[in-house]
């Protein structure tokens, strides 16, 4: 199967686990448990935006960047997100949302792998 189907793919699932997360975290009223006390800014709702669109984006420019750029691009946004997540995992205090993290960690460790062997 063609690399770029894949790595598209991968960024598929995660962006899949995120939304999967937040659905859980809204059923389960840990996300109200959890935004209870702050009060977020414009700027910081802008950046969630930002930060949650990127996967969604990498799946459209793995499959339509020139391989070299695409490459460094999955890499590149695969480890940002491996390191936010696993720099964010013990914040989490449900099982389901540290469960839900270890797997997209994983989909990002393919990701790397499958970007850094693409020729």
């Amino acid at each position: 199967m063609d690399t770029k189907i894949i790595l598209s793919a991968t960024w598929v699932v995660v962006t899949l686990i995120y939304l999967y997360g937040d659905v859980l975290r809204i059923c389960s009223g840990d996300l109200a448990k959890s935004m209870a006390d702050k009060i977020l800014n414009q700027f910081v709702w802008l950046g969630i935006a930002v930060l949650m669109l990127t996967p969604i984006l990498m799946v459209f420019l793995t499959l339509v960047l020139p391989l070299s750029v695409s490459r460094w691009a999955n890499i590149i946004v695969a480890a940002f997100f491996f390191l936010f997540n696993l720099v964010g995992l013990p914040t989490y205090p449900s099982l389901y949302d540290k469960f839900l993290l270890a797997v997209s960690m994983g989909f990002n460790v393919v990701t790397i792998w499958y970007a850094g062997n693409w020729s």
